[in-house]
């Protein structure tokens, strides 16, 4: 799927753009362009600040080719090389890993070590237990108890990789990747990567509301607002985001199951095999993407201690929302409102 040049629209999920974004340069001034394309099970929208508009093009067509790669190599449970992976991995053999994907694999295993294993994607069987390895939304009463249990006292986890000269091998045959919790984040940091390298001045992308940004925007900071996971047609803050920062955030709000009248969200905790029940959606601000993305999802497992996990992960910038609906945020992030709700 090429990317295409559209009018900017608003992201489905978290996070809304404000204010208003040029579509084509000014005489003097640099192209700013939009384009958007459906990847990740999301919109991914991109927006660029570049020197011509056929520069832009071109970067915006080299972004495209990264994302549709990563789309197909990481998917969780459609054919390609994590699928391959995970059947080798559950035999105990050496596998030999792509670049990219053992990059996603090292980094997913010191921000699990780093989270105490609150973000683990060593739990694809779990996940799929409960139904959230598909297109449509799982329903039905929850997964049997006993099955639940069975995986649980399994305790996959990223330790129990092994690393050997660009393979890879797992000493528990329980041990399935999914990497829903921390691969938009890398992605977009590997999409960063390549606009640096084609000299970009400014950049935001935007994957269904998990968002980065490199420079600064055309009129300034990167305004943003913080979707209200209550209401799907209100924000709950808005915030000017400074230049090389990323803004990812997790809930439960639009992926769950459904059955005899209880909905049970998709951030699963790993001790219990259920779904998270006090927090209703985490966003953590950080230079990094994927540190950004999984922190989100631990904190949001760890409850009511996310203070103290986020102090162990060195975040100072993270909004907390419970499913009560209290808001809770830290200084840093508080430093950052623009319009407190």
């Amino acid at each position: 799927m090429a990317l295409s040049v559209k009018r900017s629209v608003r992201p489905p999920l978290a996070v809304w753009l404000l204010g208003g974004l040029l579509l084509t340069g000014c005489v003097g001034q640099p192209t700013t362009r939009t384009a958007g394309l459906y990847v990740f099970g999301t919109l991914v929208e991109v927006t660029l600040i570049g020197a011509n508009e056929a520069a832009v093009q071109a970067t915006l067509d080299r972004v495209d080719a990264l994302f549709q790669a990563m789309h197909r190599d990481w998917h969780p449970w459609k054919p390609g090389r994590l699928t391959t992976l995970n059947g080798q991995l559950s035999s105990g053999a050496w596998s030999l890993v792509d670049p990219d994907l053992l990059g996603l694999i090292e980094v997913s295993s010191t921000v699990a070590r780093a989270s105490g294993h609150r973000f683990n994607p060593a739990i694809g069987r779990l996940v799929a237990l409960w139904g959230f390895h598909g297109d449509e939304l799982p329903v039905g009463e929850a997964p049997d108890a006993s099955l639940i249990a069975d995986l649980v006292s399994a305790n996959p986890r990223m330790t129990d990789l092994e690393f050997r000269d660009g393979a890879v091998r797992s000493r528990n045959p329980a041990l399935q990747l999914d990497f829903g919790g921390i691969a938009k984040g890398y992605a977009l940091d590997l999409a960063r990567q390549r606009l640096r390298s084609d000299e970009v001045s400014g950049a935001l992308l935007n994957a269904g509301g998990d968002l980065c940004v490199l420079g600064r925007g055309p009129q300034g900071p990167w305004r943003v607002g913080i979707r209200d996971p209550f209401d799907k047609s209100s924000v709950r803050v808005v915030i000017a985001l400074p230049q090389d920062l990323c803004a990812m955030t997790s809930g439960n709000y639009e992926r769950y199951r459904q059955g005899e009248g209880i909905r049970w969200g998709h951030l699963l905790n790993p001790e219990s095999g259920y779904p998270v029940t006090q927090v209703a959606s985490v966003t953590v601000i950080h230079p990094d993407g994927a540190w950004a993305d999984a922190a989100a999802t631990a904190l949001a497992v760890a409850g009511g201690q996310w203070r103290d996990v986020a102090a162990v992960m060195g975040l100072d910038r993270v909004m907390v929302v419970s499913e009560g609906g209290a808001t809770e945020m830290t200084a840093g992030f508080r430093a950052l409102l623009i319009e407190p709700r």
